[in-house]
């Protein structure tokens, strides 16, 4: 319990540090829902390994996607301006649609896609992309990682299986914190 205390304390001190970083950005006030969930998007590039082959080149961009509208405006680029994977630099693009997601090592999916949930992770199958989402349910349907509040807390659901079929490695430093979910047959 103390191990994973200390994880949690480290893994909370980067988020903060980051939430600093951005609330300098943004004037005194406390961070948004979206800033903090900006910064956990962020730091799931820490915690999760891709394979070689997630990458067109040695010093390909590490690109983080938002399909559909985009919750984060701002906030998401601010996290991840000038910042760098190994030899990767971070970049953030926008899609309106799953046919235009091309190389993307995280795939934030808004809740403007719920609809298209299943055809969007179908497209995605045998990708190595991360999948983060807020929907509802969204962890058992397939998502990697869906963002849950509880008690006016963000809390991680994710489903382990998913991201190993996509050949993804996420760092026991995330599993520990989060509740760990399978997908349900026939969703």
């Amino acid at each position: 319990m103390a191990v994973l205390n200390t994880i949690l304390r480290a893994l909370l001190c980067g988020t903060l540090g980051l939430m600093a970083l951005l609330r300098g950005a943004c004037g005194a006030e406390a961070p948004t829902e979206y800033q903090v969930k900006a910064v956990f998007v962020y730091n799931f590039s820490h915690f999760v390994e891709w394979p070689p082959q997630g990458f067109t080149a040695p010093n390909a961009p590490f690109i983080i996607g938002i399909l559909g509208n985009d919750p984060f405006g701002v906030r998401l680029d601010e996290a991840v301006h000038g910042e760098q994977i190994d030899q990767h630099p971070l970049l953030v693009r926008r899609f309106r649609s799953i046919g235009e997601v091309g190389d993307c090592q995280i795939l934030y999916i808004d809740r403007s896609e719920s609809a298209q949930l299943q055809q969007i992770l179908a497209a995605l199958d045998h990708r190595s992309t991360l999948t983060v989402s807020e929907l509802d349910g969204s962890s058992e349907r397939g998502v990697m990682i869906q963002f849950t509040t509880e008690n006016n807390r963000i809390r991680l659901r994710i489903n382990v299986e998913s991201a190993r079929a996509a050949g993804l490695t996420i760092s026991s430093k995330l599993l520990r914190p989060a509740e760990i979910v399978g997908t349900r047959i026939g969703n």
